[in-house]
């Protein structure tokens, strides 16, 4: 079998990604083959075709660590051809050839069947959506309500932020969006954000203690912002930690956390265990369904994948972009 891939290589200038006609041959050990019908763009698979970008092993490489579409052929009996499926994480993308390609051959426990939701819905919510009901979903279980006050959201206009915004503002909480974009505020209005600030921490010193602002915050920015949006959490409260786009370091002090007994919650969605990825993906379906994919939604062709990946990390990228692979190429 012949198809269609954008593959990614190594050369003495850089990373080069091509489309390519390749044979079966080619796709990794897996026992369930996926005709994809959408991939997504993430700040991940931009690191993919970046030198030195940290993310993957060996290449060539077929990126995307998102995909969604049917089940082609599955040794597995738990998966049928014609199942709608969606798989990220675990290697995809990074050490194993993605989502960027007409078929994808991944083992059965990275998949997720879908019941409730399209695959262009999946692709669009996505690695970057996921995480952030993974997010939320931390922050309920740590106890949190909408009558505990304001949740914050950093980097709100990001895959994570945007996602996240919407998530909150469906299940009743204030929600305040912090974003650095000017011009942001209406389309986070529109998600259902009650308030719109700016990037933190703005003008302010970061103490070791500041004012009590937020109940609970979801971080996808790390670094200098994190450490003040530790400093402004409520008594009790948690934030859930996913992202270091402000910076991998955290200049901090142990004083929110002894004296204000606020929570820090690491969020990983690469590695989360198969029962309850496929048991959140079910929630993303119903009470955890973001209202307002298609505000969040850019489309383009998987053609246009290297354009998209250097708008992510330019920073002049906002929202979801789902990439269309099924008739694109």
């Amino acid at each position: 079998m012949e198809f269609q891939a954008m593959v990614a290589h190594e050369t003495d200038s850089g990373i080069a990604l091509t489309r390519e006609e390749v044979t079966d041959d080619f796709l990794m050990p897996g026992e369930v083959t996926i005709k994809v019908h959408f991939t997504s763009a993430n700040y991940k698979d931009g690191l993919a075709i970046t030198p030195r970008g940290g993310v993957v092993r060996q290449y060539p490489l077929i990126p995307g660590i998102d995909l969604t579409g049917e089940v082609f052929a599955s040794t597995d009996p738990e998966f049928a051809p014609g199942d709608l499926v969606v798989a990220h994480g675990y290697e995809i993308g990074v050490a194993h050839h993605g989502g960027f390609a007409e078929y994808a051959r991944v083992p059965a426990g990275w998949v997720v069947k879908l019941d409730g939701l399209t695959p262009r819905e999946a692709a669009a919510i996505g690695t970057a959506g996921y995480t952030a009901a993974m997010s939320v979903q931390a922050l309920l279980d740590s106890g949190l309500t909408p009558d505990a006050g304001p949740v914050l959201v950093t980097g709100a206009t990001g895959g994570v932020g945007s996602v996240a915004v919407d998530i909150l503002s469906g299940l009743g909480f204030e929600v305040v969006a912090s974003t650095g974009k000017i011009g942001a505020s209406e389309l986070l209005s529109a998600l259902g954000a009650n308030a719109v600030i700016g990037r933190l921490p703005g003008e302010d010193k970061v103490r070791a203690l500041g004012k009590a602002q937020w109940a609970a915050a979801v971080d996808s920015v790390g670094g200098t912002s994190l450490a003040y949006v530790l400093s402004a959490i409520k008594y009790g409260g948690a934030v859930a930690v996913s992202g270091l786009t402000g910076g991998s370091d955290l200049p901090t002090t142990v004083m929110p956390f002894i004296l204000r007994g606020v929570s820090l919650l690491g969020i990983d969605s690469a590695h989360f265990p198969i029962a309850q990825r496929r048991d959140l993906w079910a929630r993303l379906a119903k009470d955890l369904k973001p209202q307002h994919l298609s505000l969040l939604e850019n489309y383009a062709p998987i053609t246009e994948a290297e354009a998209v990946l250097h708008s992510i990390l330019d920073g002049t990228h906002s929202g979801r972009t789902v990439l269309g692979v099924a008739g694109e190429f």
